[in-house]
């Protein structure tokens, strides 16, 4: 593990960009090979519209990686955060265990907080809605964020780099992990249910993601997750639904032809608030 950090601590940007791309484009082939929903689309002209969103992710977290690194240091410096404290106190704690309740605890800031509270406040939920809208998920889909969420996720990363007080090599192996297990729990591929199930009890997996997407509530205020599932399952918002059976998008934006409009979608956030309209938990 120490030789996992310490390349993760310099990663090249190459590296990182071949991690992205690579991700997505092994995802993409076995979406053609085992899809789970045979969709009737343009997979091509769908993808366009989330790459866009993919990019503009990029540049925001790139522009602003500065402020990682800095909060980063600043914590190790002064002995601050969660991972500094279990340090002194189990000394004799391995290093996979450091690294792996780490990446948990970002995890938790960085993915599945921020995620819940978009869902419960209405001004950032304007935003997140944008990756809601796709009504045909797959593993662009994981990207699909307009740029403004893009910088409300990276707050709440922030802020969780903070707290745990996460030095450089776990902060990149995080990001690392949440980028293809992001890819992943899109990807629109078909897994044996009882292997999916058994990979829920760990990981987030694709028929566990693909339940939040589901176009009405309460099943869309679900599985918040994005690596680890245990804090869907401490905080009772886990929930399962037969993929079969799930319909994707978002009841309030059913217009299938504005959500594949890019100029439509960058507007969502400034248009009046749409509340939820379908309550029914049977659909």
């Amino acid at each position: 593990m120490d030789t996992i950090l310490s390349y993760f601590e310099s990663i090249p940007s190459s590296h990182r960009s071949a991690i992205l791309v690579g991700g997505i484009a092994f995802f993409w082939l076995i979406e053609y090979i085992i899809p789970l929903i045979r969709f009737n689309y343009k997979k091509v002209n769908h993808a366009g519209i989330n790459i866009f969103f993919t990019l503009t992710t990029i540049v925001v977290n790139f522009v602003l990686a500065f402020l990682l690194l800095k909060a980063s240091d600043w914590a190790v410096a002064n002995n601050f955060g969660i991972l500094e404290w279990i340090k002194l106190q189990f000394p004799e704690l391995s290093i996979w265990w450091y690294a792996l309740i780490g990446v948990a605890l970002l995890d938790f800031f960085g993915a599945w907080l921020a995620h819940y509270v978009e869902h419960r406040v209405p001004f950032l939920w304007r935003f997140h809605l944008v990756h809601h809208t796709d009504t045909h998920v797959d593993t662009t889909t994981a990207n699909r964020h307009h740029p403004g969420e893009s910088v409300i996720r990276f707050i709440f990363t922030l802020a969780g780099v903070v707290i745990v007080g996460a030095p450089v090599g776990i902060i990149m192996l995080y990001q690392s992990m949440s980028v293809v297990l992001s890819q992943f729990n899109h990807a629109n591929i078909s897994i044996p249910k009882n292997v999916d199930k058994w990979l829920s009890y760990i990981i987030v997996s694709p028929n566990m993601h693909k339940v939040h997407h589901h176009h009405v509530l309460p099943y869309t205020d679900t599985n918040y997750g994005n690596i680890f599932s245990i804090w869907d399952r401490i905080f009772q918002t886990f929930a399962t639904k037969d993929p079969e059976t799930l319909v994707y998008g978002v009841d309030t934006y059913p217009d299938a032809s504005e959500n594949a409009n890019l100029k439509s979608l960058l507007k969502i956030p400034f248009n009046k608030y749409r509340p939820p309209t379908t309550l029914n938990s049977d659909e």
